[in-house]
């Protein structure tokens, strides 16, 4: 059983369908004391940052999450979901993140947009992996595939091992996607990138970290 986290910002409907679609079995979490009744936890985010992390406060959800992580639940956070995992963002102003994968969420370069690179960044693109390491299971079916994005904000975890897969916006890198332990998180949108993202969600609910 998958646990959702609705925290009133997002795309649950169609990230809820995607994971069905998958395989798996979905309920919405609103509250924090019944994150633990689940198998796996997925947090989406579409929106602000500072008005997730606000949101996941105000329930709970924010140490609710931290538990069930250090339980080894399974873990995916998707584009928003990943950022507020880093240490904090300066998405309107400076605001402190759940600081479980250590890194700064910042915005593309200033003259990016003068360059010609449109911000947000949305579109397909790739899912680049090292060379010089295995690639994550859950993350493999996308090798050589591109995914879907929508984002004007990015990170880059301070620790090479936490970063899973790259991007590249112009000439700017960026994480595609980070984890670590039981902690996988994307900037794409699986549930908007057909049959690449769906081949990684139903990884994801085979994953066993």
């Amino acid at each position: 059983m998958i646990g959702l986290i609705n925290y009133g910002m997002g795309n649950l409907h169609s990230v809820a369908k995607a994971l069905e679609k998958a395989g798996g079995e979905v309920e919405l979490v609103t509250e924090a004391e019944s994150l633990k009744n689940y198998d796996r936890i997925v947090l989406p985010g579409v929106g602000a940052f500072r008005d997730c992390i606000a949101a996941l406060k105000e329930s709970g959800l924010d140490v609710a999450i931290k538990d069930e992580i250090a339980t080894g639940k399974p873990f995916l956070g998707i584009c928003l979901g990943m950022q507020v995992l880093m240490d904090y963002s300066l998405e309107f102003g400076r605001h402190k993140g759940l600081g479980l994968i250590p890194g700064a969420v910042t915005h593309f370069p200033e003259d990016h947009a003068a360059r010609g690179y449109k911000i947000p960044h949305m579109g397909w693109n790739d899912v680049i992996f090292s060379s010089e390491k295995p690639q994550h299971p859950v993350l493999a079916p996308l090798a050589g595939q591109q995914v879907y994005y929508v984002h004007s904000y990015c990170c880059m975890p301070e620790n090479p091992d936490h970063l899973l897969a790259a991007c590249s916006y112009g000439d700017y890198p960026f994480a595609a996607a980070v984890g670590r332990d039981n902690i996988v998180a994307v900037q794409f949108h699986p549930e908007k990138s057909q049959s690449a993202g769906l081949a990684m969600m139903e990884a994801f609910l085979q994953w066993n970290p």
